[in-house]
């Protein structure tokens, strides 16, 4: 039988999936929103069925990396049958500040 896992978004990533959205909505037209939109949700899909397929991060132990575009990754935790969504990271930045996550 194979282990089910429930996707659990912690108030930072809350906080930077709703910066992007408002980044994107004063930048981008409906139409690359959407194909943001199903990006995410396809990705997720794949985390949530197979959360050990991304690599562990060299910044801090037990947390995983994936990326969803050149300027974004995800970083998740698996907890039991939890994966926890950690923050949505833009990539530009020092990856150190994930060393306390």
């Amino acid at each position: 039988m194979k282990d089910t896992y429930k996707l659990i978004w912690s108030d930072e990533a809350i906080n930077n999936l709703k910066g992007i959205i408002d980044y994107l909505e004063n930048r981008w037209t409906k139409q690359e929103i959407k194909k943001f939109s199903l990006l995410l949700d396809k990705q997720l899909k794949l985390i949530e069925n197979n959360p050990f397929l991304y690599a562990e991060s060299d910044y801090s132990n037990g947390l995983r990396k994936s990326v969803l575009s050149k300027q974004t990754s995800i970083y998740y935790r698996i907890v039991n049958n939890e994966i926890r969504i950690i923050t949505l990271f833009y990539n530009r930045q020092n990856p150190s500040r994930l060393g306390n996550k």
